[in-house]
């Protein structure tokens, strides 16, 4: 299945989002290199164009089809669970842990988010810990700045 990728510009640096003519299959984060196609499917231009309107400050929620990629039954479990973070919130991983069930698996949920292959639009950025920002695999300077951009709605 052809494979389609678009930049999106930030504050930050550029992020990427790839995926197919039906689903985003990932989200590439600024420390990430990638290349965009010379063109995208309709999908991917939605996506990116909802994940610029994200940055502009005037887009809070999304309507992303993400593909099913490989993963652990905790891990999608994860993923649904930081879906219902809301905007401008915050959840420690052991809230998360707590979440899905597995109290004691705090850790296993901060692997879980780094695995996340479609950052913002699965907003691991949210998970902090319960004494500091916990981190972040594109750099503790991005999630403060994500965290920041929620925080002060435009």
């Amino acid at each position: 299945m052809e494979s389609f990728r678009a930049r999106v510009a930030s504050p930050v640096g550029p992020w990427g989002v790839e995926g197919t003519a039906r689903a985003i299959t990932k989200v590439y984060m600024p420390s990430e290199t990638f290349r965009a196609t010379a063109r995208a499917s309709e999908v991917v231009a939605s996506a990116a164009g909802q994940l610029a309107e994200y940055f502009a400050g005037t887009r809070r929620e999304f309507r992303v089809p993400l593909e099913d990629v490989e993963a652990t039954e905790f891990q999608r479990q994860v993923w649904v669970a930081l879906t219902r973070i809301p905007y401008g919130a915050t959840a420690t991983y052991a809230d998360v842990a707590a979440a899905v069930g597995r109290p004691r698996a705090a850790r296993a949920v901060g692997n879980a988010n780094h695995a996340n292959p479609w950052p913002i639009f699965v907003p691991c950025h949210r998970v902090v810990g319960a004494l500091n920002l916990g981190g972040y695999g594109g750099g503790l300077d991005v999630k403060e700045f994500l965290l920041d951009l929620e925080s002060h709605p435009r």
